[in-house]
């Protein structure tokens, strides 16, 4: 399946319909009195989470919508038949933008909920709307309503309770093949992971988180270098960031090296704070990976009071400390507010 996280498309409601002009025709009733029905409403176009999906790519190829317009007013005061209305079912997490001026219309999370993005024009009044003591025989009447009509944003922002960020080759998509049954592409070069990815991970019998894997961050991600303006917006969502570090950046003939572990750290840090500054007052900690070809912890004793949050050492491939970050995980999510689910 194609991932896509970000769209724009052209919706319109329907037009209302409009009045009628009537008069009753009755045997023995030469003038009869007004008898036009109203115009039904236009369709609406309708957004609704469905929390079985997980992308934007049913829009990428269709991107104009457009409700029906509501039917004319009939005589014999029969009113006109409402306009259908169109459903646009999205992925849970979908942000809804004006297109021109960039307003925040609706942030869509729960299984169900739904929000009216264009609403269709009120249909026109009959004739017999018109009609007064003093006015018997009224030949106004109205035309429909135009449907609302705008080109609006849909900007996806995975719900995920742990959000992995580093730099490319960092480890991550490694880390989540190996504690999830997510099976993220892996590779040696920088770049493998071009859409975020998400894994349920189960801790002891009965519970479990979600894991996001987020693709590698480099200097200026927040201005649009490499990938990370296209999915910096993904991190928002998480309860707890997990900063993954790999402290030898494949210079294995050397040892780990606290200067190098402490750039990479300031340089996500800084990218997180450039693009939201938000995004720091989130419980965090920081992850050494390759604990397996360095093995020796003694430099992290140092590291440790230099840094913000905690420190904790694995290694992916041989599954060392892996229990132990999901025990601290699980630990730290219990002490955090209950998360907006997206199955709820």
């Amino acid at each position: 399946m194609v991932f896509l996280d970000f769209v724009k498309i052209q919706i319109e409601a329907g037009q209302g319909g409009s009045g009628c002009t009537s008069f009753r025709r009755e045997k023995f009733v030469p003038k009869g009195g007004p008898d036009g029905g109203d115009g039904g409403r236009g369709g609406s176009i309708i957004l609704q989470v469905n929390p079985q999906l997980r992308t934007l790519i049913d829009y990428r190829y269709h991107s104009h919508y457009r409700a029906e317009r509501g039917e004319h007013g009939k005589g014999s005061n029969k009113h006109g038949r409402k306009g259908a209305d169109v459903t646009l079912e999205v992925p849970s997490g979908t942000v809804v933008r004006d297109a021109d001026t960039g307003q925040v219309l609706a942030d869509l999370v729960q299984a169900g909920e739904k929000f009216v993005v264009a609403r269709g024009g009120r249909g026109g009044r009959g004739n017999a709307r018109f009609a007064t003591p003093t006015h018997r025989a009224p030949r106004e009447w109205e035309v429909g309503e135009s449907g609302e009509s705008r080109q609006v944003i849909l900007e996806l922002k995975l719900i995920g309770d742990v959000g992995l960020v580093g730099k490319p080759n960092a480890g991550k998509s490694t880390l989540l093949a190996n504690i999830s049954a997510a099976r993220p592409k892996i590779a040696d070069y920088p770049f493998t992971t071009l859409t975020p990815n998400l894994g349920i991970v189960k801790y002891q019998e009965i519970r479990s988180f979600v894991m996001a894997d987020i693709p590698g961050l480099i200097e200026g991600a927040h201005e649009g270098k490499g990938l990370g303006l296209q999915f910096l917006r993904h991190i928002e969502r998480n309860r707890m960031i997990l900063y993954l570090i790999d402290p030898l950046e494949e210079q294995f003939d050397q040892p780990p090296s606290i200067e190098r572990t402490l750039e990479t750290f300031t340089t996500l840090r800084d990218e997180l704070q450039e693009y939201s500054p938000a995004l720091l007052n989130k419980p965090a900690a920081i992850v050494i990976t390759k604990k397996d070809i360095w093995q020796d912890s003694g430099w992290l004793e140092k590291l440790a009071p230099q840094v913000p949050y905690p420190v904790l050492a694995i290694s992916s491939v041989s599954r060392l400390g892996l229990d132990e970050l999901k025990k601290f995980i699980w630990e730290q999510l219990e002490k955090l507010p209950s998360p907006i689910s997206p199955g709820a």
